[in-house]
């Protein structure tokens, strides 16, 4: 405690010297939490926007991702009724699986033959509770609404189409887009009534339709055996896609009209259970447990779990790349730390050399002075942390109610800048022990030094 004592009047001694040291600390753990912050915001807003869109877990068959895109009805999941019934059963997965909702995803063609257009598109069939409950998940207590893409439960025929789809179909009424309708019609035609051949594949799936009206389109895609099968939908709204070519391509509709398009009067299946857990954490053991069922309950089943971040490469590239930044920030402030904090005890060194040689005339002993010196490297980076620590709390927190948003790659809507230091103990802690261990190690050498002081050369240097 004595030593402590000396290290800090020592510290005070020279305070112009001792302030532009603690400012460097201090301005390096402010860098290191702000950015450590933003990282592990960017972190938890990617996941809530991933896990709000496919959950954390997705049931498939096993082979769906290698050959299920270009057939969705021979790598369906045809007993998933079974499968979500005996998950809901499962005394472990139902202490840990919050939703459980089936999607149909297959590839076709829409046309809005008013306007002689079409176009291949992916169709996404989901049902609309489901999806509205998908939507609820906020473990991290972002906000709602980071995406909202369900369809009303009401009209059963409601579609949800992108941007770029509405543009192609000269659905002008749902862009704001000048150009919308400029362009000549890629067939000349003066009926709004479909083809003869569609009219007759529609008459053979649904009663007899009224002609198209302007918010409606038709999709058209292979059914089980290969026959085309067409359905007409109408479109609610449009809402614009993360990625221009999926922009260009999506419509989503509910479950039962994808299935209707994809299967007819055949049994119906679904090519994903989407599971949300009630918190990530659960994410291991809810795939351990689904893994077991499978060779057990469900061995008859050819399925396949993945995760949001196997799903979504996106996500891992994404937090590695500003890992990187992270780590290469980190190593670039420890290295000024470093050259300060050792700048400044060899310049203390330097000017207390005879009162270093006094010291040891009195008695003292080189591991005595060597940990005068270290103390002092000690309580500058105690204090400096501190400091550090409050000062990004209170930036954090002006931060993170100024409204600042950000559109990170794969995420419709902007979210919120969010800047997590409280309650994020382990990098608190480990910000905290870096540099400390940073103070220490720029002050072993200049200790040394002052330790191996010859007393004789000291008591002259006076």
């Amino acid at each position: 405690m004595q030593t402590f004592k000396l290290a800090l009047r020592n510290l005070l001694r020279n305070r112009r010297r001792t302030f532009s040291t603690l400012c460097a600390i201090i301005v390096g753990a402010i860098g290191i939490l702000l950015f450590g912050g933003y990282n592990r915001s960017i972190e938890y807003s990617l996941q809530t926007t991933f896990v709000r869109d496919t959950g954390h877990l997705q049931i498939q068959h096993k082979d769906y991702l290698l050959y299920g895109t270009a057939n969705p009805a021979e790598y369906s999941i045809k007993h998933y009724q079974k499968i979500m019934a005996l998950i809901d059963k499962d005394p472990e997965l139902r202490e840990m699986v919050v939703v459980s909702t089936p999607v149909l995803i297959l590839n076709g063609i829409a046309g809005n033959y008013a306007a002689g257009t079409s176009r291949p598109v992916l169709i996404y069939g989901s049902e609309a509770a489901g999806q509205e409950a998908l939507n609820q998940w906020d473990e991290y207590h972002l906000g709602k609404g980071i995406r909202d893409n369900t369809l009303s439960a009401k009209e059963p025929n409601a579609a949800l189409i992108g941007t770029g789809v509405a543009r192609m179909l000269q659905l002008c009424g749902f862009i704001a887009d000048q150009l919308c309708g400029s362009s000549a019609p890629l067939a000349e035609s003066g009926s709004t009534e479909l083809p003869d051949d569609l009219q007759l594949l529609a008459q053979q799936t649904h009663e007899q339709r009224e002609p198209a009206a302007e918010d409606q389109i038709e999709l058209l895609a292979a059914s089980v055996g290969g026959a085309p099968n067409i359905i007409r939908v109408k479109v609610e709204t449009v809402q614009p896609q993360a990625a221009r070519e999926l922009d260009d391509s999506y419509v989503g509709i509910h479950l039962a009209q994808a299935q209707q398009l994809v299967f007819g009067r055949e049994q119906p299946g679904v090519t994903a259970i989407n599971l949300q857990l009630r918190n990530t954490e659960q994410l291991e053991a809810a795939r351990t447990r689904l893994q077991q069922l499978f060779q057990t309950s469900l061995a008859d089943e050819p399925l396949a779990v993945y995760d949001f971040s196997q799903l979504q490469p996106l996500y891992s590239q994404i937090l590695d790349m500003f890992g990187k930044i992270f780590h290469f920030l980190l190593v670039l402030i420890l290295c000024i730390a470093l050259f300060t904090i050792s700048n400044t005890m060899s310049m203390a060194v330097m000017e207390r050399t005879a009162e270093i040689g006094t010291l040891r005339a009195v008695g003292l002993k080189r591991q005595d002075i060597q940990r005068l010196f270290l103390n002092e490297g000690v309580l500058l980076g105690i204090i400096g942390c501190i400091a550090g620590i409050i000062i990004s709390l209170f930036l954090a927190y002006i931060i993170n109610r100024s409204g600042l948003t950000w559109h990170p790659p794969g995420v419709i809507s902007p979210i919120p800048i969010r800047i997590r230091i409280w309650g994020e103990w382990t990098m608190l802690l480990s910000v905290l022990v870096i540099l400390m261990l940073a103070a220490v190690c720029s002050s072993w050498w200049p200790a040394r030094r002052a330790a191996n002081v010859h007393i004789v050369q000291a008591l002259r240097h006076a």
